[in-house]
């Protein structure tokens, strides 16, 4: 059944309205389908997935929003993500072996894969390199529990993932981890993050030989460049499929419904908000918060969640690929997960402001943008001059063209960045920066 989007509430946590998914497609609700694979609330009586190492083909997998025109009706929920390939001549590193990437931190950012021809990546090279690093999750205990897909992020047995894995089955659930060796290991939960939708988990009597994933930047990603995922969708376990980046700042909200742990469920006033990488990489359930890697065997994004049609009457959806696929941006979900690991939980960038979404006058033409309703006293946005009634039409040169768009870009940086914020006063545009601090203790 269809969830009917709740009504936008006065301020979310970073300061700007809680907004639906309706706001990152035109006319797209949020739907309780889970992105995770879902079992049986008795322990299976099948043995656990094979683990990364056997391969099996996934399927291979929209729009921004707008304001002026009527787009195709979707719905956005949590899960996964895949693709499609092609060949070149390709060569191993010979450095990249995991001794000569591992840092003092245990994590890597150097590239496992050298491509002879960028335009025509060899994959089955990418492949070898990137799988020993992906993991598939199972979540279990009396009250159900799924499967979902995670990265090694870095030697000590630190696993990377989303929160709606790991709080699949509820309190007091067991998590064990597969690699692609098949070994299996007991793992526990160090910290979780449900407003990133980002957990991260530790191996128990983790192994000397884990390979860490190698960290790139999404920040250099451009449209259509090629990408892999790397995961654990319906439990097939080592999948990987290939495609490209559809779109960049790609503002996207879920609200995980599915039954668990009601202490990291999503609340009408915390939603997930993700400036997300979008791909065409095909997604299903269980690829959550598996890998996407560029060419180069460097983890791009962690993969969260998929868009899904719904019908008219909102009583079913499609599941599962339907080309439209989403990840958190990797700057993003280290940050979170470094946070994770060394306190157990996260800090989050404030603004201090409301806004609904509006449209200004630009020149003779209009455009959408996040109109601010509030500026809440002794907050960044108040020290660097923001006023009620000032339109943000972007932040550091990325477009915003409304409430959610503002949330997910001041969402994906950290506390104490410098940011330039365009805005439009009186029909006159001008830049203003403010320095972003953690968000209030009241505003958690």
């Amino acid at each position: 059944m269809t969830q009917q989007p709740p009504p936008q509430s006065p301020e979310t946590p970073d300061g700007a309205p809680e907004q639906t998914a309706a706001l990152w497609f035109e006319q797209t609700q949020a739907q309780p389908y889970p992105s995770f694979l879902p079992v049986s609330p008795q322990p299976p009586a099948e043995p656990l997935p094979p683990a990364f190492g056997q391969p099996a083909e996934g399927p291979a997998q929209s729009a921004k929003p707008r304001r002026l025109a009527e787009l195709v009706t979707v719905a956005a929920l949590a899960a996964v993500l895949a693709s499609t390939g092609t060949y070149a001549v390709t060569r191993i590193d010979s450095s990249a072996t995991p001794a000569a990437q591992t840092r003092a931190s245990s994590t890597t950012s150097a590239a496992p894969v050298v491509q002879a021809d960028a335009s025509a990546p060899n994959w089955s090279v990418t492949a070898d390199a990137v799988s020993p690093s992906v993991v598939a999750i199972t979540v279990t205990s009396g009250q159900g529990g799924g499967q979902g897909s995670g990265v090694i992020f870095d030697t000590k047995g630190h696993i990377l993932t989303n929160n709606h894995v790991v709080a699949a089955g509820g309190q007091g659930s067991q998590i064990s981890v597969t690699l692609n060796d098949k070994r299996t290991y007991d793992a526990t939960v160090v910290g979780t993050d449900p407003s990133t939708d980002l957990a991260v988990i530790k191996l128990t009597n983790a192994p000397s030989d884990l390979k860490a994933i190698a960290l790139g930047d999404a920040n250099v990603l451009k449209v259509g460049d090629p990408v892999m995922a790397v995961g654990n969708p319906l439990g097939l376990a080592g999948t990987v499929t290939t495609g490209i980046v559809s779109a960049l700042n790609r503002p996207v909200t879920t609200s995980d419904q599915q039954q668990g742990d009601p202490t990291q469920q999503q609340t009408a006033a915390d939603p997930v908000v993700t400036n997300a990488i979008q791909t065409s990489a095909a997604i299903n359930p269980g690829n959550s918060g598996g890998a996407l890697v560029n060419a180069s065997g460097q983890l791009v994004g962690i993969n969260s969640a998929i868009a899904s049609l719904g019908s008219s009457s909102g009583s079913s959806s499609q599941s599962g690929n339907i080309g439209i696929g989403f990840a958190i941006p990797v700057n993003e979900a280290g940050s979170i997960a470094d946070q994770l690991i060394t306190s157990g939980k996260a800090t989050h960038p404030y603004l201090g402001v409301q806004s609904k979404d509006d449209v200004v006058a630009d020149g003779s033409a209009k455009r959408a943008s996040a109109v601010l309703t509030n500026v809440v006293a002794g907050t960044p946005a108040d020290k660097g001059g923001l006023r009620a009634g000032d339109a943000i039409i972007a932040v550091d040169g990325n477009s915003i063209d409304g409430s959610l768009s503002l949330v997910a870009q001041v969402r994906e940086r950290s506390v104490g960045d410098k940011v330039t914020l365009k805005i439009v006063r009186d029909g006159k545009s001008q830049d203003i920066s403010v320095t972003l601090v953690a968000k209030p203790a009241t505003n958690q």
